[in-house]
């Protein structure tokens, strides 16, 4: 399937959730939290700048979901494999990624069937997300991390039942 024949973004009414992270077990603990709400064909998208804490709240949600070995950014591999007991994971970084097709070519549909897809740096997708997901924007709120987080389509009702 390509970016264009994917479910595009639809009317949904998104649901808008600030989160002030002051420190790196803050941002564990978000993603252990997000990690209890995961369901089978989830998509969680992870923007901000480059240090501003994708993979710490990647290394959250999998130990949430269980996972104990490492959790390296997949800048290099493009995308990290996961098995835990509850879900399966697949950790995409599209930061070096030349054209929104790509994601296709390295199983984006299929890891979303299998399981959950955890993208980082998803704004090369551009209309090209599908219509429910979790986006999370981490930025520097000057005394820590603010996690800006977007629920859209079923997400929305999950996104305001996240207790952190």
């Amino acid at each position: 399937m390509t970016a264009d024949e994917h479910p595009m973004m639809s009317e949904v009414q998104p649901v808008l959730r600030d989160l002030p992270l002051p420190d790196e077990a803050a941002t564990l603990a978000l993603g252990a939290a997000i990690a209890g709400l995961l369901r089978r064909g989830d998509l969680l998208t992870l923007s901000g700048d480059l240090g501003a804490g994708k993979t710490t709240l990647s290394r959250g949600v999998l130990r949430g979901l269980g996972h104990a070995g490492p959790v390296p950014s997949p800048t290099f591999t493009l995308v990290q494999h996961y098995e835990t007991e509850r879900l399966a994971l697949a950790h995409f970084d599209l930061y070096r990624l030349a054209a929104r097709d790509e994601i296709f070519e390295l199983g984006f549909d299929d890891a979303l069937h299998e399981g959950v897809v955890l993208v980082e740096w998803p704004e090369i997708l551009g209309e090209g997300l599908p219509a429910d997901r979790l986006a999370v924007r981490l930025e520097d709120s000057g005394t820590g991390r603010l996690a800006q987080m977007t629920g859209f389509g079923d997400w929305a009702a999950r996104l305001r039942a996240l207790a952190v």
